[in-house]
């Protein structure tokens, strides 16, 4: 079955940086668009970034976070820079695979002085 596991999270002060890591496994990783999602407390989930050939990013954290992927360990990761109070949040991993949502467990990630 499809799994997805974050690690990586962490508190961290402002201007500072993070690595978010996701394991995959259960469907044909190299194929498949790799999506990060963040959760603030009281707002609703929104895209980070993502990646398959090319990557996104949200406005928000253009220029700051990068993606990049290992299609030989099934792994996607996110990395922070510059990080400011408000990318406080639980950063999730997300793969769509055969038309299915699949989510990761989160990984929170606390941006404080």
């Amino acid at each position: 079955q499809v799994q997805l596991v974050e690690s990586g999270g962490g508190l961290v002060q402002p201007g500072g940086s993070l690595r978010l890591s996701c394991a995959a496994s259960g469907f044909t990783f190299s194929r498949s668009v790799m999506n990060w999602y963040r959760q603030a407390p009281g707002k609703e989930r929104e895209f980070v970034a993502s990646t398959r050939l090319g990557t996104k990013f949200a406005d928000s954290v253009k220029g700051r976070f990068t993606i990049s992927r290992d299609n030989a360990k099934d792994m996607v990761y996110l990395h922070m820079n510059s990080l400011k109070l408000e990318d406080t949040a639980v950063y999730y991993c997300n793969a769509v695979v055969n038309f299915n949502n699949y989510w990761g467990q989160g990984t929170q990630v606390t941006v404080s002085s």
